[in-house]
């Protein structure tokens, strides 16, 4: 595995995020119904676009003003030079994304608007473990600099124990997809940012919570030492202090069109707003004005906005649950 051609070199500013995941190539169909077990049916459209949930929270960061740097693998094809071209167009630092010998990871996105059915295949971003990030100066240098290091579960769970052991700043864990994350890696992470399907993974739940003190009481039951951010959707998310009561941040309401890449802008913008000096339930209000402004444009990359783009837009009376 080498770095990739046109990566950075070491005499850049440190980062004030760096966000460790995965990189994709987004292959978008559109459908009118999500296909049952066994049948066939066509797709009115098809896109394709760089993607992955790292890539889509990096760009998503580095639009609202972030100097941004990313750790992570692609394929040496088409779509591992395509998407490290954009996250270079995109401003980031792509100094530790390395050409793996395996092919660019994949995801096949089943798009029923406004929701959207994915299927990932790992491909290089499976390489992305703890030694990947420990064995590159680059990497150790990006994710000990940075103000903020964030993450998510679309690669090895090692590559997290890495980020926990080596960053000095603060550390985001978005557990997406729902996957198991055992608790001595957990809980080495400042905040932790699910929606109530991955909460109930992490907790063992069969059940998603839906009542917001069925959501705080589950919080609760992971004894997490840190801060928790809980997205809900369209009703909006709930702050959950290592110190404190909750509180409930309501949606942003909007006439959504795709919610693929909501929740990485939400945790991109989450980031920002930390770093502008909101405490936390200031940064979820700012994440939940990011997040909604996604939902209004089509797309993954593509959908995610400017920090001048986003208004003031009214948020709904709090929820009631």
């Amino acid at each position: 595995m080498s770095a990739h051609p046109g990566a950075g070199g070491t005499s850049a500013p440190a980062p004030e995020i760096t966000v460790v995941g995965s990189l994709n190539m987004d292959i978008r169909l559109t459908v009118d119904r999500i296909p049952r077990s066994g049948e066939t049916i066509s797709a009115t459209g098809l896109k394709r676009s760089p993607g992955g949930k790292g890539a889509n929270q990096a760009v998503a960061a580095a639009r609202l003003g972030r100097r941004v740097a990313m750790v992570g693998a692609v394929g040496d094809d088409d779509a591992g030079r395509e998407i490290t071209a954009r996250l270079v167009a995109e401003g980031l630092d792509v100094s530790s994304v390395d050409v793996s010998g395996h092919p660019t990871g994949t995801a096949v996105i089943l798009w029923e608007q406004p929701e959207s059915t994915i299927v990932i295949e790992a491909g290089a971003n499976g390489d992305v473990d703890e030694e990947f990030v420990d064995s590159r100066d680059a990497a150790v240098r990006a994710v000990a600099d940075a103000q903020v290091v964030l993450c998510q579960c679309e690669t090895p769970l090692g590559s997290l124990a890495a980020v926990a052991r080596l960053a000095t700043g603060t550390t985001i864990l978005n557990p997406a997809p729902a996957v198991p994350v055992p608790a001595e890696i957990r809980d080495r992470f400042d905040v932790l940012v699910p929606n109530r399907f991955e909460l109930a993974t992490l907790a063992g739940a069969t059940e998603a919570p839906e009542a917001l003190a069925d959501v705080v009481a589950m919080v609760r039951g992971l004894a997490f030492p840190g801060d928790v951010v809980v997205t809900l959707g369209s009703d909006g998310s709930v702050v959950v202090p290592r110190d404190g009561g909750p509180t409930a941040v309501p949606a942003v309401r909007v006439d959504a069109i795709d919610t693929t890449a909501a929740g990485d802008s939400f945790c991109a913008a989450l980031a920002d707003g930390l770093l502008r000096g909101e405490d936390l339930v200031g940064a979820a209000r700012w994440a939940s004005r990011v997040a909604a402004l996604t939902t209004t444009r089509d797309g993954a990359i593509e959908s995610l906005p400017l920090a001048d783009e986003v208004p003031a837009l009214p948020q709904g009376p709090t929820p009631e649950h």
